[in-house]
């Protein structure tokens, strides 16, 4: 049901509402949940001084900052997506409107956005009972990409098998039919975003914020492709992080935790595939590949040079706070080349879609 003569205008005024709606809801979720959190002081627990020095310089201030917070973001979307499913099926008209649950577009990146989440928020907890093998507790690395895998296959096989996909788009050429090849990609493509926003996750704002942009990306290539559903989602997805952001920006009120990092990472990937945008996602989400690309060069130095650094510390926003860079500075001068990047994968995708 539309409300305005030109449908395109009144898909483009539904993702504004629902990404406006989404944000207050997030703000008023916010100091909910924070409560909730210091109540059962499900605070963060950093690595030991011994394990990563630098960063414990010059994040010890921050031991006990209530984490999990993640799930403000994701929470609002579910909830979005619930209250106006359920409303639009008893209810037409407004219900109706607004409701951006559909199969083939939203089915599975909310189904993916959950999972995450609550896989997330089981390692986040693990943290808080100091319960692992990871220093501070939680999952290690290697159980984390176990998680991250499994949740790449499944993706991977209702896109090959269930959707019948095998297609992947390169940017002035075309669709390229890859056939079985789009199975492992899938993965990698899945497996690369979560690993890299995990790894973003370390500053006041900083994933927060390169999300931000990565969904606004997202969001124009989905209305673009006239994915309206999946636009909305998208839109909603940026409504709860600008709300997360206002509390999360230096010095940060609580973190989004795994639960957040884990499931933003692994949203941005399925939509990235959804949209047959991966080969971009290295300008939507520039960040997240400079920060998995210097944890891996720096793992890599460390294992051929005999323990030689590459960074003073990896991932490199460390390496900018040990050079004494401001917090604040790192992450506002990381937000404006994830601007810049962005900018310049919307050129490159809509250029070669007019080609």
């Amino acid at each position: 049901m539309t409300y305005f003569t030109n449908p395109i205008i009144s898909e483009a005024v539904r993702v504004m509402v629902l990404t406006m709606i989404s944000f207050i809801v997030a703000l008023i979720l916010a100091p909910l949940w924070f409560r909730v959190l210091k109540k059962y002081r499900f605070g963060k627990h950093l690595r030991e001084a011994s394990v990563a020095p630098i960063f414990y310089q010059f994040h010890k201030n921050k031991e006990g900052v209530p984490t999990a917070a993640g799930v403000i973001i994701w929470g609002t979307v579910v909830i979005l997506a619930v209250f106006f499913g359920v409303m639009g099926i008893f209810f037409d008209g407004m219900w109706h409107y607004f409701n951006f649950i559909s199969r083939p577009e939203t089915y599975l990146p909310l189904t993916a956005l959950v999972i995450a989440a609550v896989l997330g928020f089981i390692d986040d907890w693990l943290g808080v009972l100091h319960i692992g093998g990871a220093s501070g507790g939680g999952l290690t690395v290697r159980w984390k990409s176990v998680v991250y895998v499994g949740l790449a296959l499944v993706g991977a096989w209702w896109f090959y098998v269930r959707l019948g996909w095998d297609v992947l788009n390169v940017p002035f050429f075309g669709n390229v039919q890859i056939g079985i090849w789009y199975i492992p990609i899938f993965i990698f493509i899945v497996f690369a975003s979560a690993f890299s926003a995990n790894e973003t996750d370390g500053l006041d704002g900083l994933l927060g914020g390169v999300s931000l942009f990565a969904f606004f990306a997202l969001t124009a290539v989905s209305f673009s492709l006239h994915r309206y559903d999946l636009a909305a989602f998208c839109g909603a997805m940026i409504g709860a992080l600008l709300a997360f952001l206002w509390n999360n920006i230096y010095p940060a009120k609580f973190f989004m935790g795994d639960t957040g990092s884990m499931s933003l990472g692994i949203t941005i990937g399925v939509v990235a595939m959804l949209t047959n945008t991966a080969l971009l996602l290295p300008f939507f989400a520039v960040i997240l590949v400079i920060e998995s690309m210097s944890v891996i060069i720096q793992i890599t130095s460390k294992k051929l040079r005999h323990g030689k650094k590459v960074f003073r510390s990896s991932p490199i926003h460390h390496h900018f706070e040990a050079l004494g860079w401001p917090e604040s500075q790192i992450t506002m001068r990381f937000w404006i080349i994830s601007a810049v990047f962005v900018a310049l994968g919307l050129a490159i995708f809509f250029v070669s879609r007019m080609i």
